[in-house]
């Protein structure tokens, strides 16, 4: 088998009988443990159980079909032992967290649990009793934390994706560190059922991939409410899919801790954002890092206390965790309370800060640390990984983690892009936009991106305008209101006529599907968000109405049709291939007319 196979060169190989599903067992009998990655892999057993469940269904059916992936080792897969990287704490798991269990009602295949930082506690991934995880590109440095090992199992090609779990950026950091896609979700879009908590109040489920495209696909099959989680929370349905405002914030204050060649990459980023179409502005960082320092230095960090010390005595974790847990004997009760009301107050500073952009591009981390330097300096040198991280889940907000470039020390750097909650779907669309563009290799391999799927949620619909809702229309707010975002301008199947409507205000078409005599009419294709859909709907006038239309590429989508009794006495414009063309030549003809008319006046 190969390495660096994303999802879609495994189902290949699959399809084209490349590989057996049986080989897993080879496969994973083969995979050593070298940097630390790994705290458990499959056993025999484990995986029969696994591919027998399979066997019994039709891989035709499944996404996800005999596609091998880890867990990070503070989330329960049925039969695995979950350890939180703490030995003491370890217990056999007797049924999986409710997204594992979705995985692999969709085919996949866990093949190991993933080293961390004990109890997701750091962003440097050495504070494991099994282990510093190595970094995919250098051994002698960090690979970021807590999600250590899924991130460099992912790099190295071992598996397409992998979960890991982000609290103050332990699904992004280990993502930049190892030149490949972190997938921060919106809090409560997965399910947290059956993951050992940091912070629980701002835990999430993340996911590691060499692409955005798998990312978003595994992403699609986790999603959902939950009603065992207190934290799960249904998806509201009203935000844009696409970026629309064409800013992009970067902080006003960058630190790199004297770190050139991490400045320097994020030069390379700005300057890729403006190749993009972006204009990017700069914006004042201070109550970011003002929430961000909150996580570690205020009463926070008795939530870490609480999960710690459900499962071991304090004595029990690793040193630099033991004293981390321990600032909380210094907070009371009431700190607490004024710790959440400053975090509040903060958060809605942050979330009304950036509201005129379609994102906030940051560093994914300042710099990068050799594995000696940090059991050196453990608390310091880890603080600075989250200097662009930590305030993200605090805000209530979603974040993608993207490669960026290889430095001149052929280290990775990357970048994330941080939004408003909910709005995973369009940063999911622009990072499949970035890896297209910066064209970089995949985790530690020679192996480009490449564009796989067309990213789509159920949380949208698609609709087709052939009129006064077009781009630069007099109705055209009606959709941008409402979050519409553009997805292309194309034309119709060649079988239909468009007729101009008398006495309508403003002046509309009427779109018709005919056996013969047909034609392509120019359109555009928005994609509304799904609660939104209805207000649209609801302003349509008769004899108008919402059906089904057939593009040029043969696919069906929503869009504007008309009753056809009004259409007796309506023009049939067709022949000039839609109705932008149509009202230039109305606005052509009474041009000419005033010219003459002016004329006629002076002669």
């Amino acid at each position: 088998m190969q390495k660096q196979w994303t999802i879609q060169d495994w189902q290949i190989a699959y399809a084209e009988q490349q590989i057996q599903i049986n080989d897993l067992y080879d496969y994973v009998a083969k995979i050593d443990n070298y940097d630390h990655a790994w705290i458990e892999l499959a056993s025999p057993e484990l995986l029969q159980v696994q591919i027998e469940y399979l066997v019994e269904k039709n891989s035709t059916d499944l996404p996800l079909y005999g596609i091998p992936f880890a867990v990070k080792d503070n989330i329960d897969v049925a039969g695995f032992h979950t350890t939180a990287a703490c030995k003491e704490a370890s217990y056999l798991a007797q049924q999986d967290a409710f997204v594992v269990a979705k995985l692999k009602a969709a085919g996949a295949i866990v093949i190991g649990k993933t080293n961390l930082d004990q109890f997701a506690t750091g962003l440097v991934g050495v504070r494991s009793p099994f282990g510093a995880v190595k970094n995919s590109f250098n051994p002698e440095y960090i690979s970021g934390g807590s999600s250590s090992g899924s991130s460099v199992v992912v790099a190295n090609g071992r598996v397409p994706f992998a979960l890991g779990t982000d609290t103050a950026g332990s699904g992004r950091v280990p993502a930049g560190h190892n030149n490949i896609v972190g997938l921060k979700p919106t809090k409560g879009w997965f399910s947290n059922t059956g993951l050992i908590p940091a912070c629980r109040t701002i835990d999430v489920i993340s996911i590691f991939a060499l692409t955005v495209d798998d990312a978003w696909q595994v992403a699609q099959i986790m999603q959902g409410y939950d009603e065992n989680d207190a934290y799960s929370r249904q998806h509201p349905a009203n935000v844009p899919s696409q970026f629309s405002k064409g800013k992009i914030a970067i902080p006003a204050q960058l630190e790199f801790y004297g770190d050139v060649e991490t400045e320097k990459a994020f030069q390379i980023a700005i300057e890729r954002v403006e190749a993009l179409g972006y204009q990017v502005e700069k914006i004042d960082f201070s109550i970011f890092n003002e929430l961000a320092q909150a996580l570690y230095n205020d009463a926070w960090v008795a939530e870490r206390t609480v999960a710690v010390e459900r499962m071991i005595h304090r004595e029990q974790a690793h040193p630099v965790i033991a004293q981390i847990i321990a600032q909380a004997d210094k907070f009371q009760a009431t700190d607490a309370l004024k710790a959440e009301y400053t975090r509040a107050e903060l958060a809605r500073k942050i979330n009304l800060a950036l509201v005129p952009y379609d994102a906030l591009m940051v560093p994914t981390s300042p710099t990068i640390y050799k594995i000696a330097e940090v059991e050196a300096d453990p608390i310091v040198k880890n603080s600075h990984m989250g200097a662009y991280t930590n305030f993200v889940n605090f805000a209530d907000l979603s974040a993608i983690a993207v490669p960026n470039v290889i430095r001149g020390d052929a280290l990775p750097s990357g970048v994330t892009f941080i939004a408003p909650a909910w709005m995973d779907q369009a940063l999911a669309n622009f990072a499949q936009t970035w890896q297209t563009h910066i064209q970089l290799n995949l985790g530690i391999s020679t192996q480009p991106y490449k564009k796989t799927i067309n990213i789509h949620s159920q949380h949208s619909i698609q609709l087709a305008v052939v009129g006064a809702h077009l781009t630069g229309m007099p109705l055209n707010f009606q959709l941008t209101t409402r979050g519409g975002t553009l997805l292309q301008k194309t034309t119709s199947a060649a079988h239909y006529q468009l007729f101009a409507l008398k006495n309508t205000v403003p002046p509309k078409p009427a779109l018709q599907c005919v056996q013969t005599g047909g034609n392509a009419i120019e359109l555009e294709v928005w994609d509304i968000p799904l609660a939104n859909f209805g207000a649209i709907v609801a302003e349509v006038p008769a004899p108008l109405g919402i059906g089904n239309v057939q593009l040029a590429d043969g696919t069906w989508v929503k869009g504007f049709i008309c009753e056809g009794y009004t259409l007796t006495d309506a023009t049939n414009i067709s022949h000039f291939g839609g109705w932008r063309a149509y009202i230039h030549s109305l606005q052509a003809t009474n041009s000419k007319f005033k010219c003459h008319s002016i004329g006629e006046i002076v002669s």
